[in-house]
């Protein structure tokens, strides 16, 4: 099978702030159109940044956007504004310590799942930073009213990462604007495959970051510049069909997608190796060879924290392995949409697989899932992941599909014409 999927919403978002904080003008190619990425788009636009949109290349069923931006060289075109972040992650905290380093004040709202959501560690580091950020509902939550500092920061800021690698990177990229030396350091044991992503993509628009240990370190002699800049496709979505290739013995492509890529999410590619997949790398293309008639291997444990976001997708695989499957180093995901590894304890018990919940993790068993109606938590990669047991599984009902519209709309529609070929 030989499925397109959207741009990667990590990368759509970071460049999108990139390119708006550049000087010059930017052109990012393949952008991710889902929600997430539209909620981005106009909270950009409600800062009077221009902006110009318009379809990307043909990729079938998706419809990602090339993105035209004139950026603003560190300086935001309105010094007052009200933002709306949405349920997206990346904008919440990427907006909010880019505003906290600009001159200005800004109202920022987000909504009701956003704001259950950590904000607490980034906005202890913008107040430490001389920022005012005043939370108008909860202490460490959304929504918030912010006084930028102006760039007026001290030589050394120190943020806690065990929650969102987010937090880090969020300052990465405010920092970049900065004319100033300045120095991130991270404490906590969260992986840091986003972070370093933040920190490749921040070289290709022209401000390198040394890293020394946890310790991000800007000369400010660097100016974030304007470019064309191609989006991968997102290593996240492509995951679930790869894992179909595996759960049904087949052969998976998807267009773009090579072993080494900017996104943490290739990680599970090696775990599906494991499983008793092969991947072969064809004219460019990578594409995975499932085990035949779909036998699964087990008997392993996965240390995901580097791609923590397919978790999810190997919980909705395990069970068809030929032996028990253990996931740790994904802690911080019950701070996510949902408490995700609950949301796999509670979906996988209903389909009568035995598991058991860990501190960092969850372990599986092996078994023959039986239908049932399971829980999406309002939760986009829920529904996606467990999509995949459905395969199998005829007569597993999934409750709010449509809360897949925040990164991969398409998705169902998708899923459906890969299981046509």
């Amino acid at each position: 099978m030989r499925v397109a999927v959207p741009g990667s919403k990590s990368i759509t978002n970071r460049a999108l702030l990139m390119a708006a904080l550049a000087s010059g003008e930017s052109v990012l190619r393949g952008c991710m159109a889902s929600e997430d990425a539209r909620v981005f788009l106009e909270a950009l636009k409600s800062l009077g940044f221009d902006i110009k949109e318009e379809p990307a290349a043909d990729a079938g069923l998706v419809k990602n956007i090339d993105v035209r931006i004139k950026g603003c060289d560190g300086v935001l075109p309105k010094k007052e504004a009200s933002v709306y972040v949405g349920s997206a992650g990346t904008a919440a905290r990427f907006l909010l310590a880019m505003l906290a380093f600009s001159e200005g004040e800004y109202a920022l709202d987000a909504s009701e799942q956003m704001k259950k959501r950590p904000m607490t560690p980034l906005i202890e580091v913008l107040r430490e930073a001389g920022a005012e950020v005043l939370c108008t509902e909860k202490e460490g939550h959304f929504p918030l009213r912010v006084r930028g500092c102006g760039g007026m920061l001290p030589d050394s800021l120190t943020v806690d990462i065990s929650q969102s690698s987010q937090f880090l990177s969020a300052l990465l990229i405010a920092a970049a604007t900065l004319s100033r030396p300045l120095t991130l350091k991270a404490t906590g044991d969260h992986g840091l495959a986003y972070v370093e992503m933040s920190a490749k993509m921040l070289a290709a628009f022209g401000v390198h970051v040394k890293r020394e240990g946890l310790s991000f370190i800007f000369d400010g002699k660097e100016r974030l510049t304007g470019c064309d800049y191609e989006v991968e496709p997102d290593a996240s979505a492509a995951a679930y069909f790869y894992a179909l290739g595996a759960l049904l013995g087949r052969e998976a492509c998807v267009p773009g997608m090579k072993k080494e890529m900017l996104q943490g999410d290739t990680a599970f590619l090696g775990i599906l190796e494991r499983m008793g997949c092969r991947l072969k790398d064809e004219q460019g293309e990578l594409i995975l060879i499932g085990p035949a008639e779909g036998k699964l291997s087990g008997g392993f444990e996965a240390d995901m924290s580097a791609c923590s976001d397919q978790a999810l997708t190997l919980a909705a695989i395990a069970p068809f392995a030929d032996g028990a499957v253990t996931i740790r180093g994904i802690a911080h995901i019950r701070l996510q949409e949902c408490d995700r590894i609950d949301a796999m304890v509670r979906n996988l018990t209903a389909l009568g697989i035995k598991c058991g919940e860990l501190e960092d993790g969850i372990r599986i068993l092996p078994g023959r899932p039986h239908p049932a109606e399971l829980e999406s938590f309002g939760d986009h990669r829920v529904a996606m992941s467990f999509a995949l047991t459905k395969v199998l599984v005829p007569g597993i009902e999934i409750k709010d599909k449509e809360c897949c519209k925040k990164t991969f709309a398409e998705y169902f529609e998708v899923l459906e014409k890969a299981l046509a070929y």
